[in-house]
């Protein structure tokens, strides 16, 4: 079922035109699949490189607050633009226009919030975090920076960012659009693609690939995993040398 759409645009809210479709859900079956994997963000780089995708982003880039913890969900998109006004006015007349609150509306249990933010300054902060969490998001990647990181920590909440910053982005950042196209470290995330991040880096799956990479991702955890059950039962490295680069 859609989701209900704000109906005009005043501060903090979008306007109907602003907020896009809501994205094809995910399988929850596929999600649990994924999670079994080893190696997750690293094995489905891998099989994007072999499609020719260019779809993942190294930890040392986008870095995770709660390194121990990985997501895999719907991604639900958020585009950031700057506030042109000068900041000083627009914090005296309380004219706060990001709407990432709406993102967060717009999103369902185990989905991920993905905003194309700003640098140096946050695009999401606790309240946003605790309102995510209660909502039971799995995560936010962020390219641009987030706040009140001890509290998204306390909740277990966790996010990938460029930056975290303590400058807030109420009075200098302005929420174009939700359920759009963005753009990540160069990288073009549409609503609805699945998103993977783990403490090794992020992964952006394309919605109509999703099925094909796992499917591609589970042969190799199962391969590699029969190396490893190999090298218990006594397969020299030599040998293992010749499985592990062996034609297909």
């Amino acid at each position: 079922m859609p989701k209900r759409k704000i109906q005009k645009r005043s501060a903090g809210v979008l306007s109907n035109d602003k907020i896009g479709p809501n994205p094809k859900r995910v399988k929850k079956s596929v999600i649990e699949r994924f999670k079994k994997l080893n190696d997750l963000s690293s094995t489905v780089s891998d099989i994007l490189d072999d499609m020719g995708i260019i779809g993942c982003i190294g930890a040392s880039i986008l870095r995770p607050t709660i390194p121990a913890e990985r997501i895999i969900g719907r991604a639900i998109t958020v585009r950031n633009v700057p506030q042109r006004r000068d900041t000083h006015v627009v914090a005296t007349e309380k004219r706060n226009f990001m709407a990432e609150i709406e993102g967060i509306h717009q999103a369902n249990p185990g989905d991920v919030l993905v905003i194309q933010g700003l640098r140096h300054i946050s695009n999401m902060g606790g309240v946003m975090a605790t309102t995510a969490k209660r909502q039971q998001i799995a995560g936010a990647v962020v390219d641009g920076g987030v706040r009140d990181v001890g509290q998204s920590r306390s909740l277990n909440f966790p996010i990938w960012s460029m930056d975290i910053s303590p400058i807030t982005g109420k009075w200098r950042v302005v929420t174009e659009e939700i359920n759009c196209e963005v753009t990540i470290q160069g990288i073009v995330v549409h609503p609805g693609d699945l998103v993977i991040a783990d403490e090794t880096g992020v992964c952006f799956v394309p919605l109509n690939l999703i099925e094909d990479v796992l499917k591609k991702a589970e042969s190799i955890h199962n391969k590699e995993g029969g190396w490893i059950d190999n090298l218990d039962k006594g397969l020299s490295i030599p040998d293992l040398v010749k499985k592990i680069f062996a034609k297909k």
